[in-house]
């Protein structure tokens, strides 16, 4: 078994530790009402992305989402909060130093050997949820339960339907698409980015993420027989029967969008078996960008 698929089937047991550390009051997560940022870079700007739509929807404070790089210098907020598995990420290690005595900072890691123990203000760290692989499953996905709980917005049914995703069989037809369309709304528009990032990282797939209201301003002229369209969480009334008409198969994300996101996790890995890939070596790709000095 590849370190990506035993760290991806430990997400239900992850997540419900991170819910257990979410009751407990865990000190340096955002506030009520607090104006927040939350960086991060890859797969932890989608996530960043995905919780600040849900804070700022559930009316707990502005929230904007930045990769790192892109942190708009000179605007205020309360708090920073940064996502960085590895904790030794350059963009965001910069961006901590920067904001010092500017705004409260907060870094979630998995790492607590890292210069991000010392780079933020408050540090929450996830090691149970640290992953040996470079395409990261768990550890994200742990994050925003955590995240998901401390907003009050987490159940039991959402690890429930991560279970599912596990064990039931993929939608027929999909492994053997050429192209790939993930679409959400809200707080899964960065989910379906993600879904979309661990595709091309694993098995090198085409893959394309969009809010499901652009998908008629252009990308769903790709869409035809031997492409797939998955939607997560509601559709947009009519959306499904267009992609439909164009020949597209469409899949229907049932479960929990968190727990949908396992699904293409898993549909990843079938991929890259099929293509006799390695998803443990993903091309080009390292665990953490650590830059040179300029």
């Amino acid at each position: 078994m590849t370190h990506v698929a035993s760290e991806m089937a430990s997400q239900p047991e992850c997540w419900r530790r991170a819910t257990e550390l979410a009751a407990t009051g865990q000190g340096g997560l955002p506030l009520p009402g607090e104006r927040i940022a939350v960086v991060g870079c890859g797969t932890s700007l989608f996530m960043a992305q995905a919780y600040a739509a849900l804070r700022e929807s559930s009316g707990q404070g502005e929230s904007d989402a930045f990769a790192a790089s892109e942190f708009p210098v000179g605007r205020r907020y309360d708090r920073i909060l940064a996502l960085t598995r590895s904790g030794t990420t350059t963009e965001v290690l910069q961006l901590l130093a920067q904001a010092r005595g500017t705004a409260r900072t907060t870094a979630i890691t998995a790492d607590p050997s890292t210069p991000v123990m010392t780079a933020a203000d408050d540090v929450v760290v996830l090691d149970f949820a640290d992953e040996k692989s470079v395409v990261q499953t768990r550890f994200a996905t742990t994050a925003l339960t955590l995240l998901r709980a401390h907003l009050g917005l987490h159940s039991e049914s959402v690890v429930e339907d991560a279970e599912v995703a596990l064990e039931e069989p993929l939608p027929e037809g999909l492994v053997t698409c050429s192209q790939f369309t993930f679409l959400g709304r809200g707080w899964t528009v960065g989910l379906a980015s993600e879904g979309a990032l661990k595709m091309r990282e694993a098995s090198l797939a085409w893959t394309e993420a969009y809010p499901a209201m652009e998908y008629r301003h252009g990308p769903i002229s790709i869409t035809t027989k031997g492409t797939a369209t998955w939607m997560l969480g509601a559709s947009p009334p009519g959306l499904e029967e267009e992609v439909h008409s164009t020949g597209g198969l469409w899949v229907t994300g049932g479960l929990d969008p968190l727990a949908e996101l396992v699904r293409i996790q898993r549909l990843a890995l079938a991929i890259a078996e099929a293509r006799r890939l390695d998803p443990d070596r993903p091309r080009h790709l390292s665990r953490s960008v650590i830059l040179s000095p300029a």
